[in-house]
């Protein structure tokens, strides 16, 4: 949605919606409010920016996204990966830092905006589940180490993730109880109100009555860390200024940002459909969310992301429309500039046991519990992609994740096998033969299929299939037909193979046809690419049976081609 679109909308805005946006957008406040604060921390940012990020996510798709239901704003899957490759570049907490996370959030939204633009939605199919489910995973345990320092009420250990959890183990004896009990306790009623109804703001309530009893008991003095005073801030626009050399090194954590964001914007309009019939607008919300991570690196803030949780509450309360995303970020806006004194008590515990409970939802354990017994092969993506991003810095093991989805990919495109085809007894049916099919066949006729794309990764495994089925026949052929309606696809390489197997069957006094080549895609191909030629166009047919009836009774002579 261009700008122009979004200002036609609010002409054409309906009043009788207002009250349900109004509504929605209050629910949405109150639950994100704590989550994004906590986000913010976990990113090594002041809790005030997370309440920007999310002004500015909710601003920037409202004006180019088309899902009316989508969050765009600051999560806890991005943070600790940009978090942990930008502190390399920058100190944690410095100016440079700062400007830098903003510059990055420019340079994640213009390949967003790029990315939907041409409509590359398609890559977000590259990764695999598994692969996905295995990164959640990964990501949640680094959540989860990240905030036990300040669940436990203890010193921040350094060195990477697992040394910090090491040290953690070491220090376990200097816990706070107290803190403990606190993030314990808003853990604990965020999950009881999520299980009782997801718009229940149980983040919030548990925030309300952890800083209550900070502030109530006195807790700082038992060692309870606490926000403290934060200073009101309102976002005001201004260009980020960092060395291009410098951003140039931050360009691959860049790009894996980004596909992250991709893969989670498609998976979440795909989930809220805004318009039942019209199905998703994935290129469109790539664009939308692109736009929110520049709104945020103008508005001094970091990446941001559509979020599934928070579009799930917009989706739950009746929100018509995208008013009811900017009524929560004027209200948050309202909060980060002029409330602040309200936040000073918060304990660092709570932001903990709600960044616990977001680790805990991400992981989906029940896929992986089905994907170990259905498919156990699978089960070592998910494993390796968790390693990976574990031991490694989480960039490193994004990108890793990514290439396993892809190897994944390739490995199961080379393991399509050819298939003998036989005949439904009493039937014209040729079918793959199995346990509950006792099939026919016909003395000097072969009926092969390919059940796959036809490329160069399993081309040759082709060619050797369908000359081992020649050779092996029982009774010297005629006829060979290739059933073809599982071939949606043939490159080059492929093609040149294919000829090379029919003139092995013309060199051998065998008719080759062609059965129910039903892809327009793959017919245009073996046109353009000289197969049709190589067949004779006379030898292409609806069905196996008619290929059968035309071809196999010509066994007199084989005719000169």
């Amino acid at each position: 949605m261009r700008a122009s679109d979004f200002f036609r909308a609010a002409a054409r805005y309906a009043v009788r919606d207002l009250r349900q946006d109004l509504a929605a957008g209050l629910a949405l406040a109150a639950v994100a409010l704590p989550s994004q604060m906590a986000t913010a921390h976990l990113a090594g940012f002041p809790p005030t920016l997370g309440l920007i990020a999310f002004a500015a996510g909710s601003i920037g798709f409202a004006t180019s996204g088309a899902n009316r239901f989508v969050v765009a704003c600051a999560d806890s899957t991005i943070a600790p990966i940009f978090a942990g490759g930008l502190a390399s570049l920058a100190a944690t907490g410095s100016h440079a830092y700062f400007a830098f996370c903003a510059s990055f959030a420019l340079m994640v939204g213009a390949i967003l905006v790029c990315c939907g633009s041409f409509r590359l939605g398609w890559v977000a199919d590259l990764v695999s589940r598994p692969v996905t489910i295995g990164f959640l995973a990964g990501i949640a345990c680094h959540i989860v180490i990240s905030q036990l320092p300040s669940l436990l009420g203890i010193g921040p250990p350094g060195g990477s993730l697992l040394q910090g959890l090491f040290t953690i183990a070491g220090k376990l004896g200097e816990s706070n109880p107290v803190s403990l009990l606190l993030g314990l306790a808003v853990f604990e009623v965020t999950v009881l109100a999520e299980r009782l109804d997801p718009r229940i703001p149980g983040a919030l309530l548990g925030v309300i009555v952890a800083s209550g009893a900070v502030y109530g008991f006195e807790l700082e003095r038992d060692g309870v860390a606490i926000l403290g005073q934060l200073p009101g801030e309102l976002p005001h626009l201004h260009v980020p200024t960092i060395a291009f050399a410098e951003l140039l090194k931050a360009a691959p954590l860049a790009f894996v940002v980004a596909a992250i964001i991709m893969l989670q914007t498609a998976t979440t309009t795909r989930s809220f459909v805004a318009s039942p019939g019209t199905g998703p607008t994935i290129n469109r919300d790539f664009i939308g969310v692109g736009a929110a991570n520049l709104t945020a690196g103008l508005f001094g803030a970091f990446p941001v992301n559509s979020s599934p949780p928070l579009t799930e509450i917009v989706a739950e309360t009746g929100g018509r429309t995208k008013l009811a995303g900017l009524t929560a970020a004027a209200l948050i806006l309202a909060l980060a500039g002029f409330g602040t004194a309200f936040l000073a008590h918060v304990p660092l515990a709570a932001l903990a046991g709600i960044l616990i409970f977001v680790a805990m939802r991400i992981v989906r354990l029940g896929e992986i519990v089905t994907i170990f017994q259905r498919a156990p092969g699978e089960f070592a993506l998910i494993l390796a992609t968790l390693i990976a991003i574990v031991v490694l810095p989480a960039a490193i093991g994004v990108a890793i994740g990514i290439m396993l989805s892809l190897l994944h990919g390739i490995w199961s495109m080379t393991r399509a096998r050819l298939i003998i085809f036989e005949r439904v007894p009493g039937t014209s049916i040729w079918w793959p033969p199995g346990r509950d099919l006792r099939g026919e066949t016909i003395e000097g006729v072969l009926v092969i299929a390919f059940q796959a794309p036809l490329s160069f990764l399993n081309a040759y495994k082709f060619l050797d299939g369908a000359r081992r089925a020649a050779r092996q026949s029982r009774t010297p052929l005629d006829l060979i037909v290739l059933e073809a309606s599982s071939i949606v696809e043939i490159d080059f390489t492929a093609a040149q193979i294919l000829i090379e197997f029919i003139e092995f069957c013309a060199q051998s006094k065998i008719r080759f046809a062609v059965a129910r080549l039903e892809s327009v895609r793959a017919g245009e191909a073996f046109e353009r690419l000289g197969i049709t030629d190589a067949v004779h166009r006379d030898r292409f047919f609806h069905s196996v049976d008619e290929a059968i009836k035309v071809l196999a009774k010509k066994t007199n002579e084989f005719p000169e081609d």
